[in-house]
């Protein structure tokens, strides 16, 4: 089964494009979760983190100290990158698992309007995607979802509750290198808007 990376800055609405490929039965992967319930449940990353990090980086009931662990490695580049080689492996075999299990389940289905008029395909949500080489090798197209600065603002400071200048910080850190982009949705208008550009974008796909 193929897959489409959707990607995207704060408050470009790749979620809410993510939201309604799955209301057509698209599979979609969310990597953000995913890593979440990995940190929660996954006694092999969680020893990993202490092996690397020490033992104050759990809580005592075993589970992380995620305020601990931001502590450390927002305030070192390579301490994050220590954590983000423990991380993302684990993240990128859950995902591979979850792409196995889908694709085992859409075997049998038909092309047909769910999919946009091609054969199924799943899709992994992920806003850094494009910095990781070894996520986008298992991903054949990828979709950058944009809407321009002041609507994603608006919509950021809104969902978050946060002010401008920490929002305009937290995208000031985000690069899309556009070169490994093959659509771009625009998400300016209403959810009618979206959802035909959705149809328009996913539809022409893989369309020469």
């Amino acid at each position: 089964m193929r897959t489409v990376a959707v990607t995207g800055g704060i408050g470009s609405g790749k979620s809410t494009v993510c939201s309604i490929l799955s209301s057509r039965g698209v599979p979609v992967y969310d990597s953000d979760s995913a890593a979440k319930r990995l940190y929660r449940d996954d006694d092999s990353l969680l020893d990993a983190i202490e092996e690397a990090f020490g033992r104050g980086v759990r809580l005592p009931d075993g589970s992380p100290d995620f305020r601990k662990l931001a502590s450390i490695v927002f305030s070192s580049p390579e301490q994050l990158r220590i954590l983000e080689s423990i991380v993302h492996p684990a993240v990128l075999r859950d995902f591979r698992r979850w792409e196995a299990s889908k694709s085992a389940l859409m075997e049998d289905v038909e092309p047909g309007p769910v999919f946009y008029g091609n054969k199924p395909f799943c899709v992994l949500e992920s806003a850094i995607i494009l910095e990781k080489p070894e996520f986008l090798e298992y991903v054949d197209k990828v979709v950058l979802v944009d809407a321009p600065l002041q609507t994603r603002l608006r919509r950021a400071c809104e969902r978050d509750g946060a002010e401008p200048a920490d929002i305009i910080k937290r995208m000031g850190a985000q690069r899309f290198d556009i070169s490994k982009v093959n659509k771009v949705l625009r998400n300016d208008g209403s959810l009618e808007d979206l959802e035909s550009e959705v149809e328009k974008v996913f539809g022409s796909l893989w369309s020469r």
